[in-house]
Protein backbone atom coordinates (compact mmCIF):
# COMPACT_ATOMS: atom_id res chain seq x y z
CA UNK A 1 0.00 0.00 0.00
CA UNK A 2 1.97 3.13 -1.21
CA UNK A 3 -0.23 5.91 0.86
CA UNK A 4 -1.74 6.08 4.18
CA UNK A 5 -5.21 7.16 5.27
CA UNK A 6 -3.47 10.71 5.29
CA UNK A 7 -2.75 10.74 1.44
CA UNK A 8 0.89 11.12 2.45
CA UNK A 9 3.03 8.78 0.31
CA UNK A 10 4.95 5.91 2.06
CA UNK A 11 8.68 6.32 1.29
CA UNK A 12 9.89 2.35 0.52
CA UNK A 13 13.20 1.65 2.62
CA UNK A 14 14.85 0.54 -0.40
CA UNK A 15 14.70 3.81 -1.87
CA UNK A 16 15.78 5.84 1.03
CA UNK A 17 19.81 4.91 0.49
CA UNK A 18 20.63 6.15 -2.91
CA UNK A 19 19.42 6.79 -6.82
CA UNK A 20 16.96 4.21 -8.46
CA UNK A 21 16.07 3.94 -11.79
CA UNK A 22 12.52 4.00 -13.22
CA UNK A 23 12.95 0.21 -13.17
CA UNK A 24 13.85 -0.53 -9.97
CA UNK A 25 10.80 1.57 -8.47
CA UNK A 26 8.30 -0.01 -10.37
CA UNK A 27 7.39 -2.77 -7.84
CA UNK A 28 7.23 -0.13 -5.22
CA UNK A 29 5.85 3.32 -7.29
CA UNK A 30 4.17 4.38 -9.73
CA UNK A 31 5.11 7.33 -12.27
CA UNK A 32 2.44 9.65 -10.87
CA UNK A 33 4.10 8.87 -7.07
CA UNK A 34 7.73 9.96 -8.69
CA UNK A 35 6.37 13.29 -9.70
CA UNK A 36 5.46 14.27 -6.20
CA UNK A 37 7.51 16.30 -3.62
CA UNK A 38 8.83 12.88 -1.82
CA UNK A 39 11.55 12.43 -5.01
CA UNK A 40 13.35 14.69 -6.87
CA UNK A 41 15.22 13.47 -10.18
CA UNK A 42 18.82 13.68 -10.54
CA UNK A 43 19.73 12.19 -14.11
CA UNK A 44 17.81 10.98 -17.63
CA UNK A 45 15.99 8.34 -15.36
CA UNK A 46 17.26 8.19 -12.14
CA UNK A 47 15.74 9.20 -9.13
CA UNK A 48 16.71 10.34 -5.19
CA UNK A 49 14.15 10.31 -2.28
CA UNK A 50 14.18 14.20 -1.24
CA UNK A 51 15.39 13.68 2.20
CA UNK A 52 19.24 12.53 0.81
CA UNK A 53 21.25 15.71 1.18
CA UNK A 54 22.92 16.80 -2.34
CA UNK A 55 26.35 15.33 -2.65
CA UNK A 56 29.10 14.29 -5.05
CA UNK A 57 28.82 10.93 -3.45
CA UNK A 58 25.52 10.57 -4.72
CA UNK A 59 25.44 12.17 -8.09
CA UNK A 60 28.33 9.90 -8.83
CA UNK A 61 26.05 7.26 -7.90
CA UNK A 62 23.76 8.30 -9.83
CA UNK A 63 25.64 8.48 -13.15
CA UNK A 64 27.32 5.56 -12.13
CA UNK A 65 23.72 3.76 -12.96
CA UNK A 66 24.21 4.58 -16.86
CA UNK A 67 28.09 3.56 -16.84
CA UNK A 68 28.27 1.17 -19.78
CA UNK A 69 30.46 -2.33 -18.91
CA UNK A 70 34.23 -1.45 -18.97
CA UNK A 71 34.00 2.23 -17.64
CA UNK A 72 34.97 3.69 -14.48
CA UNK A 73 35.42 7.42 -12.99
CA UNK A 74 38.95 8.60 -13.99
CA UNK A 75 40.38 12.05 -13.55
CA UNK A 76 39.65 14.45 -11.48
CA UNK A 77 36.67 12.68 -10.52
CA UNK A 78 38.93 8.87 -9.89
CA UNK A 79 41.39 11.69 -7.34
CA UNK A 80 38.22 12.90 -5.08
CA UNK A 81 37.19 9.18 -5.14
CA UNK A 82 40.72 8.52 -4.01
CA UNK A 83 40.42 10.70 -1.19
CA UNK A 84 42.24 13.89 -2.79
CA UNK A 85 41.29 17.34 -2.03
CA UNK A 86 39.96 17.70 -5.74
CA UNK A 87 37.00 18.77 -7.52
CA UNK A 88 35.19 15.64 -8.75
CA UNK A 89 32.01 17.32 -10.16
CA UNK A 90 33.12 20.31 -12.20
CA UNK A 91 32.62 18.12 -14.82
CA UNK A 92 32.03 14.41 -13.36
CA UNK A 93 34.97 12.77 -15.57
CA UNK A 94 34.45 8.84 -16.63
CA UNK A 95 36.43 6.94 -19.06
CA UNK A 96 34.40 4.41 -21.41
CA UNK A 97 36.10 1.95 -23.92
CA UNK A 98 36.75 2.72 -27.43
CA UNK A 99 34.14 1.39 -29.04
CA UNK A 100 31.05 2.36 -26.69
CA UNK A 101 28.76 4.54 -28.24
CA UNK A 102 28.35 6.97 -25.78
CA UNK A 103 28.14 10.37 -25.85
CA UNK A 104 29.26 13.39 -23.55
CA UNK A 105 26.13 14.40 -21.64
CA UNK A 106 25.14 17.10 -19.72
CA UNK A 107 27.95 17.90 -16.97
CA UNK A 108 30.20 14.57 -17.70
CA UNK A 109 33.05 14.77 -19.62
CA UNK A 110 33.54 11.40 -21.72
CA UNK A 111 37.09 9.81 -22.70
CA UNK A 112 37.58 6.79 -24.72
CA UNK A 113 40.47 4.27 -23.72
CA UNK A 114 40.92 0.63 -23.19
CA UNK A 115 41.04 -0.23 -19.05
CA UNK A 116 43.06 -3.09 -17.98
CA UNK A 117 42.06 -4.77 -15.13
CA UNK A 118 44.96 -3.26 -13.18
CA UNK A 119 43.41 0.27 -13.94
CA UNK A 120 40.30 -0.23 -12.34
CA UNK A 121 39.71 -0.19 -8.88
CA UNK A 122 36.35 0.54 -6.64
CA UNK A 123 36.28 3.32 -4.36
CA UNK A 124 33.24 4.15 -2.08
CA UNK A 125 31.42 1.24 -4.25
CA UNK A 126 31.85 2.40 -7.61
CA UNK A 127 35.14 1.81 -10.24
CA UNK A 128 37.35 4.14 -9.97
CA UNK A 129 41.03 4.31 -12.63
CA UNK A 130 43.97 3.20 -9.96
CA UNK A 131 45.55 6.16 -8.16
CA UNK A 132 48.74 5.31 -10.65
CA UNK A 133 46.35 5.50 -14.13
CA UNK A 134 44.47 8.49 -12.12
CA UNK A 135 47.72 10.52 -12.00
CA UNK A 136 48.86 10.08 -15.44
CA UNK A 137 45.48 10.96 -16.36
CA UNK A 138 45.44 13.37 -14.75
CA UNK A 139 48.93 14.41 -16.27
CA UNK A 140 47.78 14.89 -20.08
CA UNK A 141 44.42 16.78 -19.39
CA UNK A 142 45.40 19.48 -17.01
CA UNK A 143 48.16 22.19 -17.24
CA UNK A 144 51.40 21.30 -15.54
CA UNK A 145 50.93 23.09 -12.28
CA UNK A 146 47.48 21.13 -11.59
CA UNK A 147 48.93 18.01 -12.47
CA UNK A 148 51.80 18.48 -10.81
CA UNK A 149 49.56 19.50 -7.32
CA UNK A 150 47.57 16.74 -8.22
CA UNK A 151 50.55 14.56 -8.03
CA UNK A 152 52.29 15.66 -4.80
CA UNK A 153 48.64 14.80 -3.03
CA UNK A 154 48.64 11.19 -4.26
CA UNK A 155 52.36 11.20 -3.20
CA UNK A 156 52.00 12.26 0.16
CA UNK A 157 49.22 10.04 0.92
CA UNK A 158 51.28 7.34 -0.04
CA UNK A 159 48.66 6.35 -2.63
CA UNK A 160 51.65 5.92 -5.44
CA UNK A 161 55.08 6.49 -5.45
CA UNK A 162 57.93 8.14 -7.46
CA UNK A 163 59.26 4.99 -8.53
CA UNK A 164 56.11 3.44 -9.88
CA UNK A 165 55.99 6.73 -11.80
CA UNK A 166 58.93 6.29 -13.09
CA UNK A 167 59.04 3.27 -13.97
CA UNK A 168 55.55 4.05 -16.11
CA UNK A 169 57.21 6.90 -17.96
CA UNK A 170 59.97 4.53 -19.01
CA UNK A 171 57.62 1.66 -20.18
CA UNK A 172 55.86 3.91 -22.14
CA UNK A 173 58.41 6.38 -23.79
CA UNK A 174 56.79 7.15 -27.01
CA UNK A 175 53.23 7.38 -26.10
CA UNK A 176 51.16 10.27 -25.74
CA UNK A 177 51.27 12.60 -22.75
CA UNK A 178 54.55 10.90 -21.29
CA UNK A 179 56.65 13.64 -22.09
CA UNK A 180 54.44 15.69 -19.90
CA UNK A 181 53.76 13.41 -17.71
CA UNK A 182 57.95 12.75 -17.28
CA UNK A 183 57.85 16.82 -16.39
CA UNK A 184 55.62 16.37 -13.45
CA UNK A 185 57.54 13.87 -12.09
CA UNK A 186 60.81 15.99 -12.48
CA UNK A 187 58.30 18.50 -10.16
CA UNK A 188 56.89 16.40 -8.07
CA UNK A 189 57.89 16.40 -4.09
CA UNK A 190 55.95 13.35 -1.84
CA UNK A 191 56.93 15.72 1.28
CA UNK A 192 54.69 18.38 0.24
CA UNK A 193 51.58 18.67 2.93
CA UNK A 194 48.82 20.81 0.60
CA UNK A 195 48.25 22.14 -2.80
CA UNK A 196 48.98 25.32 -2.00
CA UNK A 197 52.66 24.96 -1.04
CA UNK A 198 53.18 23.03 -4.55
CA UNK A 199 51.76 25.92 -6.24
CA UNK A 200 54.33 28.15 -4.27
CA UNK A 201 56.96 26.15 -4.83
CA UNK A 202 56.42 25.95 -8.67
CA UNK A 203 55.77 29.64 -8.69
CA UNK A 204 59.56 29.76 -7.86
CA UNK A 205 61.03 27.21 -9.47
CA UNK A 206 59.44 27.71 -13.05
CA UNK A 207 60.65 31.09 -12.80
CA UNK A 208 63.88 29.36 -13.04
CA UNK A 209 64.97 30.14 -8.93
CA UNK A 210 66.48 27.21 -7.17
CA UNK A 211 64.22 23.99 -6.05
CA UNK A 212 63.93 25.01 -2.22
CA UNK A 213 63.28 21.30 0.33
CA UNK A 214 60.04 20.72 1.53
CA UNK A 215 59.21 20.40 4.99
CA UNK A 216 62.38 20.27 6.93
CA UNK A 217 63.15 19.69 10.71
CA UNK A 218 64.95 22.21 12.05
CA UNK A 219 67.26 21.73 15.64
CA UNK A 220 69.43 23.86 17.61
CA UNK A 221 72.89 23.30 18.72
CA UNK A 222 71.60 21.21 21.11
CA UNK A 223 69.38 19.03 19.08
CA UNK A 224 65.94 21.03 19.76
CA UNK A 225 63.05 21.10 17.43
CA UNK A 226 62.61 24.49 15.92
CA UNK A 227 60.06 24.35 13.60
CA UNK A 228 59.85 23.02 9.71
CA UNK A 229 59.06 24.72 7.22
CA UNK A 230 57.24 24.55 4.15
CA UNK A 231 60.14 25.38 2.14
CA UNK A 232 63.50 25.45 2.72
CA UNK A 233 66.89 27.18 1.47
CA UNK A 234 69.53 25.47 3.55
CA UNK A 235 72.88 27.03 2.17
CA UNK A 236 70.80 30.45 3.12
CA UNK A 237 69.31 29.38 6.17
CA UNK A 238 65.95 30.57 4.02
CA UNK A 239 62.60 29.38 5.18
CA UNK A 240 59.19 30.16 3.07
CA UNK A 241 56.12 29.42 4.59
CA UNK A 242 52.20 29.48 2.84
CA UNK A 243 50.21 30.86 5.13
CA UNK A 244 46.43 29.64 4.76
CA UNK A 245 43.22 29.51 6.91
CA UNK A 246 44.68 27.45 10.04
CA UNK A 247 47.63 30.16 10.58
CA UNK A 248 44.67 32.62 11.62
CA UNK A 249 44.38 29.78 14.25
CA UNK A 250 47.34 29.20 15.46
CA UNK A 251 48.87 32.91 15.53
CA UNK A 252 50.50 32.71 18.61
CA UNK A 253 52.19 28.96 18.04
CA UNK A 254 53.23 30.31 14.24
CA UNK A 255 54.63 33.67 15.56
CA UNK A 256 56.74 31.64 18.86
CA UNK A 257 58.22 29.44 16.19
CA UNK A 258 59.22 31.68 13.93
CA UNK A 259 60.87 33.91 17.31
CA UNK A 260 62.53 30.20 17.70
CA UNK A 261 63.88 30.02 14.05
CA UNK A 262 65.00 33.93 14.23
CA UNK A 263 66.98 33.20 17.18
CA UNK A 264 68.70 30.66 15.78
CA UNK A 265 69.85 32.34 12.92
CA UNK A 266 67.50 30.86 10.43
CA UNK A 267 64.82 33.99 8.32
CA UNK A 268 61.28 33.31 7.59
CA UNK A 269 59.28 34.66 4.45
CA UNK A 270 55.81 34.41 4.94
CA UNK A 271 52.87 34.09 1.71
CA UNK A 272 49.66 33.84 1.35
CA UNK A 273 46.81 32.67 -1.34
CA UNK A 274 46.38 36.29 -2.81
CA UNK A 275 50.53 36.56 -3.29
CA UNK A 276 50.52 33.22 -4.92
CA UNK A 277 47.38 33.99 -7.16
CA UNK A 278 47.24 37.88 -7.49
CA UNK A 279 50.74 38.77 -6.82
CA UNK A 280 52.83 36.71 -7.50
CA UNK A 281 55.74 38.95 -9.18
CA UNK A 282 56.06 40.01 -5.50
CA UNK A 283 56.95 36.42 -4.94
CA UNK A 284 59.71 36.15 -7.50
CA UNK A 285 61.18 39.19 -6.15
CA UNK A 286 61.00 39.07 -2.58
CA UNK A 287 62.74 35.11 -2.57
CA UNK A 288 65.90 36.02 -4.84
CA UNK A 289 66.60 39.14 -2.76
CA UNK A 290 66.60 36.91 0.07
CA UNK A 291 68.96 34.35 -1.34
CA UNK A 292 71.49 37.02 -2.73
CA UNK A 293 72.24 38.80 0.60
CA UNK A 294 71.78 36.21 3.64
CA UNK A 295 72.12 38.00 6.45
CA UNK A 296 69.88 41.12 5.75
CA UNK A 297 66.16 41.56 4.96
CA UNK A 298 64.61 41.38 1.30
CA UNK A 299 63.79 44.48 1.75
CA UNK A 300 67.04 46.33 2.59
CA UNK A 301 68.44 48.47 -0.36
CA UNK A 302 71.49 45.84 -0.86
CA UNK A 303 68.62 43.45 -1.31
CA UNK A 304 66.97 45.91 -3.77
CA UNK A 305 70.33 46.05 -5.67
CA UNK A 306 70.47 42.33 -5.76
CA UNK A 307 67.44 41.79 -7.24
CA UNK A 308 68.51 44.86 -10.02
CA UNK A 309 71.66 43.30 -10.80
CA UNK A 310 69.75 39.70 -11.49
CA UNK A 311 67.58 41.04 -13.95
Amino acid sequence: MLELMTGRPVIPEELKSGPFTLEEAQRALTRGHLQGASWRRIGRGVYVWAGLAESPALLLQAVSRRLPTGAAFSGLTAGWLHGLDLSPCDPVEVTVPDACGISARAGVAVYRAELSERDVVRRRGLPVTSALRTVVDLASRLSLVDAVVAADLALHERLIELPQLRAHVSAHPGRKGTARLRRVVELAEPATESAMETRLRLLLVLAGLPRPQAQVPLHDERGRFLGRPDLYYAAERLGLEYDGGSHRNSLVEDNRRQNRLSNAGHRLLRFTAADVYRRPQSIVEHVPAALACPGQSPQSPAARRAVSRRR
